[in-house]
């Protein structure tokens, strides 16, 4: 029975019922010791009884009394009287949050006053090692004057007998019956509603759920029974808060949904990740950035998805040089993420780094790139801490969609690169289903060193010389060394092995080796790394000529990147080998139509038509990609190599002289240029051409195919087939495009290249 008002227990006297539930009475009490008021809790008669349970209850409250927060109510003591358990706690005057929500929820400077110092409060007791399992706007009290406390600390954990749950028709009341599920149905966590073991991570979804009711003034899972409302938490997606109520931020929506994740795996991991973003927020808001820039833009909403994005190079905020691997990292990384959603197009990053260093005029790029929207970004470094700011336009209807701004250490970078890409797919209407969400926030590693240095080889990889290649392979290593699970960064270290013989970084012949196993190890981690499978071809084309293989490897890269370019002109590569010169253009003509500016697209489709002997195509569109960016090197080599075919030996010489140049002095520019001399009838400058590359091969690698192109170009054929022998030896890279290379037309009727093209795999 309840105590009566005026009764005593113990010394204290019971000046009122407060409430009651299923772990006892809650009183209002005067300690006439200290002269205050504090509140008790009776337990339950059938604690008294049970040893153990009250054995479990004392000792979860003395973990619990030990909290020290401001935002949490204090235990002061547990006692028994006349056999009768309690523990008394600081009295609150004020109301529960369950009382203080209104019908179409709180706006939005209450509500984050409200949820900061609540989140607070949850992330102090989680670092004691408490877990509350029954969060609740019941179990929240906010004072006349704002503060916020929390109950009942660590008390849930005592209903835990392994008894089946009672059935409730009521399904917003603690289960009746005391078993595997434990706390208020409403407010359970997916892993609580199923019974299983639940950690830290199941309060952020309990607080996910009292947001959402803040917000919106209606919680985010309904039933019209327990089991109906237990199915709701464990299957369903709820509305965007931002549907329910248009005036709220974009950028509450998302936080709401984090917390909701159903694989506790991507929901925040800690309720100190959600306070700091509330907290953002709220300075966003204070400053007028947020609901200046969202509410009045909503006309989105009425035109549905959109279905195409560009997201232009994050600029280096005082362009320092050791930071430039950030901005440039975070760019590509945010690409991959959002083309893993099957709705949306992704315009690649071979197209949009011609944007970068370039003043923005969004609605022209829009156009060029037919991209209805464009992401753009700022990245500073002061020490240890990134600000980042970025922005989500709209540019067929000029407004802004989204804009954010991060404080976070290098340590949070994944997490905001996947927080920016959640966002975006909210905001562009995407509606991915949970599988489409995984695959968007899916991490290829935890370790935060190990990705940061894997953005700094993968941006060495795209200078694409013999120097960076080596760089990007160091860093590569340095990253696999912290996580030898990161299938990216073996992916990456592929990619660089695969490309050594094309930019003398080194030979094939040890190159390869190390480029397959690379390979292999990266798809037995994730055979879904469409980077992977485009490395593996490669380094079957060019080093194994196991053409099936290579070709198997082209086709499954497509099949798992087809928004992207690349694999499809890698695939042209194969048909090139081959001389199937119809297939080659198909699939460079694929190319190109997915990415029409991509200056290595626009090479390669240069590469493939000089070897279908159509010079002027060639020259046509290599002249376009130098307008585009006359910095490429590889343009001018088959530039260079076109005008030569056409006996324009002038343009030829000064094409492959700049491409040379450009390349750092790469062997096979060099070789390039001998053997435009030799044909041109400059036997002179040839021989110092195939001088300078014999010299330089005591110091640097130099593929022997590059002196074998010199020696055809000069007519001595026996040097050329003994350097082509050498190269054969060597696995040199360009070797794989023999039979299809106009330069060596003069020697294939002899026996000799028939025998090397027999060697070699490759059909007459």
């Amino acid at each position: 029975m309840p105590l009566a008002v005026g009764a005593r227990l113990g010394p204290y006297d019971i000046l009122a019922l407060l409430g009651a539930g299923g772990m006892g009475e809650v009183y209002r009490a005067k300690d006439p010791r200290l002269g205050r008021d504090v509140a008790i809790k009776v337990l339950p008669a059938a604690f008294s009884v049970d040893a153990d349970r009250l054995r479990r209850f004392e000792q979860e409250a003395r973990v619990a009394a030990a909290l020290n927060h401001p935002n949490i109510v204090t235990i002061h003591s547990v006692e028994e009287a006349d056999g009768t358990h309690f523990l008394t706690m600081e009295f609150i005057e004020g109301r529960p949050l369950s009382e203080l929500i209104p019908k179409h929820g709180m706006p939005l400077d209450r509500l984050l006053n409200i949820a900061i110092p609540l989140a607070d409060a949850i992330s102090a007791a989680h670092q004691s090692g408490i877990t509350h399992r029954d969060l609740k706007p019941a179990n929240v009290m906010v004072t006349a004057d704002g503060r916020v406390k929390v109950l009942d600390f660590g008390l849930a954990k005592l209903r835990e007998p392994p008894i089946e749950p009672v059935v409730s028709a009521l399904p917003t009341q603690a289960l009746t019956g005391e078993g595997r599920i434990v706390g208020t149905i409403a407010y359970m966590s997916p892993e609580q509603a199923e019974g299983k073991p639940v950690d830290q991570r199941s309060d952020t979804f309990s607080l996910g759920i009292m947001l959402y009711e803040m917000a919106v003034g209606e919680r985010p899972f309904t039933g019209d029974t327990s089991v109906s409302l237990l199915s709701s938490i464990i299957k369903d997606t709820p509305r965007a808060v931002t549907d329910l109520n248009p005036v709220l931020p974009l950028e509450l929506s998302r936080i709401i949904k984090h917390c909701l994740v159903k694989d506790p795996e991507y929901r925040y991991q800690s309720p100190k990740d959600l306070r700091n973003e509330l907290r953002e927020l709220q300075q966003d808001t204070n400053a007028g950035d947020i609901l200046a820039s969202r509410a009045p833009r909503a006309r989105v909403s009425t035109s549905g998805p959109i279905d195409s994005l560009a997201v232009l190079p994050f600029v280096n905020v005082g362009a320092d040089p050791n930071t430039e691997y950030l901005s440039d990292g975070m760019t590509e990384n945010l690409i991959n993420s959002l083309s893993q959603l099957p709705k949306l197009r992704v315009v690649p990053r071979s197209t949009v780094f011609r944007y970068k260093g370039r003043e923005l005029d969004l609605q022209k790029i829009g156009r060029e790139l037919t991209a209805r929207a464009i992401l753009t970004g700022r990245v500073v470094q002061r020490g240890d801490t990134l600000n980042i700011q970025t922005d989500l336009v709209d540019v067929a209807e000029d407004s802004q969609l989204w804009g954010r701004q991060y404080t976070r250490t290098f340590t949070d970078l994944i997490t905001v690169q996947e927080e920016i890409a959640t966002a975006v797919s909210e905001k562009l209407r995407l509606g991915p289903t949970t599988a489409e969400q995984k695959r968007l926030t899916k991490r290829s590693t935890e370790n935060p060193e190990a990705h940061q240095l894997y953005l700094k080889g993968q941006f060495y990889w795209n200078r694409r010389t013999g120097q960076t290649l080596l760089r990007a392979t160091e860093y590569f290593q340095q990253a696999i060394d912290k996580d030898p699970g990161y299938g990216l960064a073996w992916a990456g270290l592929a990619d660089s092995y695969s490309l050594y013989g094309y930019y003398g970084a080194g030979s094939p012949r040890e190159a390869g080796p190390r480029a397959k196993e690379a390979a292999l190890r990266a798809l037995r981690i994730d055979d879904t790394l469409a980077e992977a499978h485009t490395a593996l071809g490669r380094v079957m084309e060019t080093y194994d000529w196991d053409w099936s293989g290579a070709q198997r490897a082209f086709k499954k890269a497509i099949e798992l990147s087809p928004h992207d370019g690349l694999p499809q002109a890698r695939y042209a590569s194969y048909f090139e080998a081959m001389g199937r010169v119809d297939d080659a253009i198909a699939e460079i003509n694929r190319a190109q139509e997915i990415e029409p500016l991509s200056r290595i697209i626009s090479s390669l489709a240069g590469r493939v038509f000089y070897h279908a002997r159509q010079y002027d195509r060639v020259i046509e569109e290599l002249g376009k990609s130098i307008e585009m960016d006359p910095n490429f090197a590889q343009t001018h080599l088959f530039l260079g190599r076109a005008y030569e075919q056409k006996a324009g030996y002038e343009n030829a010489i000064a094409e492959l002289q700049m491409g040379l140049t450009l390349s750092g002095g790469e062997s096979e520019m060099a070789g390039a240029l001998g053997h435009a001399y030799a044909v041109s009838g400059n036997g002179g400058e040839a021989e110092k051409a195939l001088a300078a590359l014999k010299e330089r091969s005591t110091q640097h690698y130099v593929a022997p195919f590059d002196i074998a192109v010199i020696y055809v170009g000069l007519g001595a054929i026996s040097s050329t087939f003994e350097w082509l022998e050498k190269a054969y030896e060597d696995h040199s890279t360009w070797l794989f495009l023999i039979k299809v290379d106009p330069r060596f037309d003069t020697i294939r009727n002899d026996p000799r290249y028939r025998d090397l093209l027999r060697r070699m795999r490759i059909p007459e």
